[in-house]
């Protein structure tokens, strides 16, 4: 007998029942809870593989099934032992995904509310044609059994159990996973490449900005306490304490991109959707007057026409071409200037000195 139970006639007729009444509510509540698996997933019209596998039709799908998709061992694993994704297996696997199926490479700890569980699947039974089966009652079917017990082959829970490679001069790590690099190579150059397909208006950042960055950064940009300021700060670089911002100082909009898709909101890391990134880089261009109008839409198409007002002042890292380095020459290292030391400028500038007497060099800083 397979360890996954799959439904009865029964069971699918009683879930076409329940399709035929289902709340919109519910799915409209779980698309803003699958915003915690966008980052990974995708589901909906021209999905495609991310870090983990497109979710359109995930109902009667065997687990571990898409052929384009490279699974964990133990996600195969688990197809091959009858594994089916229906109501019941993806409400205690979403709760608990490593627990379920013992060697996942799913990195995310589970959803930890009930209702977001039940939204969440209710949204996803949206884009399944096999939807009657996301709501067959627990009740009404044997509840499927998770994997026993992980393979051999597993990864040790600890260091001092883990089997010594026998690569290389000191034995350690291994070869990454493409899941694993798929994961961390998400960088976006000043020219582009690295972009996500999608697309964000002024509008809609303008929410999600107030949702999820006002917060920290002020309603407007202006930072709130000593969290950093975006906007603002024009013709202030040459001043003696330059307001460093998106429109004053930063040299690309990618980077704007880049750092928020990476890193915001701040203790929720990468929860944003790439439609939801650049709807935010492109309202803070907005704040910053680079873009005026808020049905002004950014998308990988239109992203190389955006200009920062400082973005001349940078130029590219030249020390391949400095001449100690080219020439291969041994630079001085002491007694090199033909005087003696100069003050050049003073720490008051970078805003480093503390409070004190301007008279014994203090920057007085407020």
């Amino acid at each position: 007998m397979s360890k996954f139970l799959k439904f009865t006639a029964s069971i699918v007729l009683l879930g076409a029942a329940w399709a035929t009444n289902a709340n919109a509510q519910d799915a409209d509540a779980g698309e803003k809870v699958f915003r915690k698996c966008a980052a990974c997933h995708a589901v909906g019209e021209g999905a495609k593989n991310k870090v983990g596998p497109e979710l359109n039709e995930i109902f009667g799908r065997v687990a571990g099934s898409l052929e384009d998709f490279k699974y964990s061992k133990a996600m195969t694993k688990a197809g091959e032992e009858g594994l089916v994704w229906d109501h019941d297996s993806l409400t205690e696997y979403l709760a608990k995904p490593r627990d379920y199926v013992k060697g996942t490479k799913m990195a995310f700890a589970g959803l930890k509310k009930d209702d977001e569980i039940a939204n969440v699947i209710a949204y996803l039974a949206t884009f399944s044609e096999s939807a009657e089966q996301a709501a067959a009652e627990p009740e009404s079917a044997p509840a499927s059994e998770p994997v026993e017990t992980a393979s051999a082959a597993e990864p040790a829970l600890n260091a001092a159990d883990a089997v010594i490679p026998e690569h290389g001069v000191y034995h350690l790590g291994r070869e990454a996973l493409p899941e694993e690099i798929a994961a961390w190579d998400i960088d976006v150059r000043p020219d582009g490449v690295g972009l996500p397909v999608g697309s964000g208006t002024v509008a809609d950042g303008g929410v999600l900005y107030d949702e999820n960055c006002a917060v920290c950064h002020g309603v407007f940009g202006e930072g709130e306490g000593r969290w950093p300021v975006l906007s603002g700060g024009f013709d202030t670089l040459t001043a003696d304490r330059p307001v460093k911002t998106i429109g004053s100082y930063w040299p690309f909009a990618s980077t704007i991109f880049d750092y928020v898709h990476r890193a915001m909101p701040f203790g929720n890391a990468r929860s944003l959707s790439a439609d939801q990134t650049y709807a935010i880089t492109a309202y803070l261009l907005y704040l910053n007057d680079i873009v005026t109008e808020e049905d002004f839409e950014l998308s990988n198409e239109t992203f190389s026409e955006i200009s920062l007002p400082n973005e001349e002042n940078f130029y590219p890292d030249d020390r391949l071409e400095e001449a100690n380095f080219a020439t291969n020459v041994e630079p001085c290292m002491e007694n090199c200037g033909d005087g003696p030391a100069e003050i050049v400028m003073r720490a008051r500038i970078l805003d480093v000195t503390p409070d004190g007497d301007e008279e014994n060099g203090a920057g007085g800083i407020d």
